[in-house]
């Protein structure tokens, strides 16, 4: 055995072909394989008897074969096997579908242990398909705390068992201390072989406890340390010298005031570039708390310094409108701003390309059209990103690439809290808006079931005949033989509105499989007041400002994330006109109703991001994988929030005291910070 870098194929019982199948479970060493943690448990160490049994509880019944079992073929490929088993209490009966040789192994006279869920009627309980095993023998799939594993097509539960036991056999010795003797003492966390050993295999439920305690402690404590090092790193640096220009005239051109929260976080930005290292910050605002403004301030102190700023919008539209609005703002204080998309004519792209060589263009707009390799900057010191959660880390690094250390501003509207933005935003200070410009319209929203449809369809006639526009969103794009029933699909829904309800209204479509080109198109129409109701998919979440937009109906709202339905929603209410949403409820159940029972009662989404933790508890909360955040083999960033923070405690105290972590006794631990940071080169934030 080479040690935990041993390829998988060589453990005891697994061989090449089992390898392959659980390299599509990201297992391809020992190491990976004692870490590919339970993602559950079945607690099967007590037995009841047959005359306990309950319907629909899964349980242990210890009962002996009674007769030969029976084997019928009902039509080719179905047979069932069926075999009666008794106790001192009563008979049950056990069914195998397609398990043939299950025959073989049910000896009459011989006693078993079987595991699976009660059916059958009153006085006739019966197992289908259940695990067992002879009562003689050691406890393996019954009479014992069961793991339960992540599936792929080759590999059972018994297989991926085998495997492990396997691997923690061969490599008992060689488990690593991650943790130093002191962290360890100190936050009394069990030793490294008795916690593997327990998370796959648990004596009992306090062992199991301990483990994962051990183990999600040790998982979020590298990371921290992983997290703090680039941080470090990063703070080494020599950045950029922004010295703070007289904002006042910046100030003076806005036709608002600020909020406290948005000049607050001007004057952390500023603080940040004229520091001498370079800037990673955060600016995490709720949909329209103004953050484009505190990137326009932050624009302006770098132009005003004679340098370039770029700011990487995730969408053309919301390009092309950042472009309008930014423009409007800063020309009149001598700042030229340009634009830079995909969908510009070869002519205009060339031009903007020659004024940023140039120096011409102080602040550059554009989408993913910025990192091109054919566009140079004079001297970029400052790029923002919005809506990070769009962009790649390996984008942002890219446009990073064409400075000389410049400054990052990162927008967010996805509420996170503040410990979590921390980890998640590993590198990144962070600046919250909190505070809502005046005027910003409340958005009022409703749940209502299908007995309302009728009535919203009037409500949708009505704001149109006032002058309104309406958004209707949809989860899927079209049908598809899989869809569950009643499930929205934007291009038949949208065809049945503009046909048999709305005929009269002009109803357009736009979803992700549209061409760009097409996209805006429609985006731009929609905007200029051309179009009555856009029916879309969640393509609008983010991109577009129409503030003569006062109505948002969500289809099969219980299919989408809370924080995703608040973006949505902050796509109204964006002008002087009283805006609401619609939620249909779909068939999600109790948990999707309290959710978006939670989504009526507020605006904020600081308060519903609690909502969601407290009603959701551990799950994805973000919806989809975010940037920079990566993969937790056992810790959860919602469930272990605690733990995160004494993780982060404990790392900070560590680093404190050993900074590159050169010390002996802190070997095992770089190695696994060395490790982290290889495994997500280019991701990790």
């Amino acid at each position: 055995m080479e040690g935990l870098d041993t390829k998988v194929q060589y453990i005891k019982g697994v061989g090449e072909q089992r390898a392959k199948a659980f390299e599509k479970l990201g297992v391809t060493t020992l190491r990976d394989l004692v870490m590919n943690y339970p993602r559950a448990y079945e607690d099967r160490r007590e037995c009841r008897s047959i005359s306990e049994l309950q319907f629909g509880q899964m349980c242990c019944v210890s009962a002996t074969v009674a007769a030969p079992a029976r084997l019928s073929r009902i039509r080719k490929g179905l047979d069932i096997t069926k075999a009666v088993v008794v106790d001192d209490a009563g008979r049950m009966t056990v069914t195998f579908f397609n398990q043939s040789y299950v025959g073989r192994n049910l000896i009459p006279g011989e006693s078993y242990i079987f595991y699976g869920r009660v059916a059958g009627k009153l006085g006739a309980p019966e197992m289908v398909n259940p695990v067992f095993e002879r009562e003689s023998s050691p406890p393996g799939v019954t009479r014992r705390i069961v793991p339960i594993y992540r599936m792929t097509a080759g590999l059972s539960q018994g297989r991926i068992a085998a495997a492990v036991r396997a691997g923690l056999d061969a490599c008992g010795d060689l488990l690593p201390e991650q943790l130093p003797r002191a962290v360890r003492e100190k936050y009394k966390l069990a030793q490294t072989r008795f916690a593997y050993e327990n998370i796959h295999f648990p004596r009992n439920l306090e062992s199991l406890e301990l483990a994962r305690r051990r183990l999600i402690f040790q998982e979020l404590f590298v990371l921290s340390c992983t997290l703090s090092f680039m941080r470090s790193r990063q703070m080494e640096k020599d950045g950029r010298v922004i010295t703070p220009p007289d904002m006042g005239r910046f100030y003076a051109a806005l036709p608002f005031t600020l909020t406290g929260a948005q000049s607050r976080a001007i004057d952390e930005i500023l603080s940040d570039m004229s520091s001498g290292r370079p800037m990673s910050r955060l600016v995490q605002g709720d949909v329209g708390s103004g953050k484009t403004m505190v990137a326009a301030a932050a624009a302006y102190a770098v132009a005003m310094n004679g340098r370039q700023a770029a700011f990487m919008a995730p969408t053309e539209i919301l390009a092309e409108q950042h472009y309008k609005s930014l423009g409007e703002l800063l020309a009149p204080l001598g700042i030229r701003v340009g634009l830079l998309t995909a969908g510009m004519g070869a002519k205009a792209r060339r031009e903007t390309q020659e004024q940023l060589r140039s120096g011409e263009v102080g602040l550059v707009i554009g989408t993913h059209a910025l990192i091109s390799q054919s566009v140079e900057f004079s001297d970029l010191a400052l790029i923002i990103a919005d809506e990070q959660h769009r962009f790649g880390v390996q984008q942002r690094a890219a446009l990073t690439d064409k400075g000389d250390t410049p400054h990052v501003l990162v927008m967010s509207a996805t509420p996170i809290p503040r410990t979590l933005a921390l980890i998640v935003y590993g590198d990144l200070d962070v600046s919250v808006i909190n505070e809502l410009p005046p005027g910003r319209q409340k958005v009022d929203t409703f749940l209502v079931g299908e007995s309302m449809r009728q009535r919203i369809y009037n409500f949708i006639r009505r704001l149109v005949g006032e002058g309104r526009q309406v958004f209707i969103v949809c989860p899927a794009v079209e049908e598809t033989e899989e869809q569950p029933d009643g499930l929205k699909s934007v291009k038949e829904y949208a065809r049945e509105l503009q046909e048999k309800i709305f005929p009269d209204l002009r109803v357009a479509l736009v979803h992700g499989k549209l061409r760009a080109k097409e996209k805006n198109e429609v985006m731009g129409s929609f905007a200029a007041g051309d179009i009555d109701i856009l029916v879309a998919t969640t393509v609008i979440e983010v991109g577009v400002d129409v503030p003569n937009a006062a109505l948002m109906v969500v289809e099969n709202a219980d299919r989408f994330g809370l924080s995703q339905l608040h973006q949505l929603r902050g796509r109204v209410g964006r002008g002087q006109h009283k805006s609401y949403c619609v939620l249909f409820e779909g068939a999600g159940g109790d948990t999707a109703t309290q959710r978006l029972r939670a989504l009526c009662r507020t605006n904020d989404g600081f308060k519903l991001a609690e909502a969601d933790l407290a009603i959701r508890g551990p799950g994805d909360f973000f919806g989809s994988r975010q940037s920079g955040l990566p993969d937790m083999q056992i810790a959860s960033f919602i469930s272990d929030m605690e733990m995160l923070k004494t993780a982060q405690t404990a790392a900070t105290e560590l680093l404190a005291a050993d900074p590159e972590l050169s010390l002996p006794e802190n070997a095992v631990l770089r190695e696994s910070v060395d490790r982290l940071l290889e495994k997500n080169k280019g991701t990790m934030n």
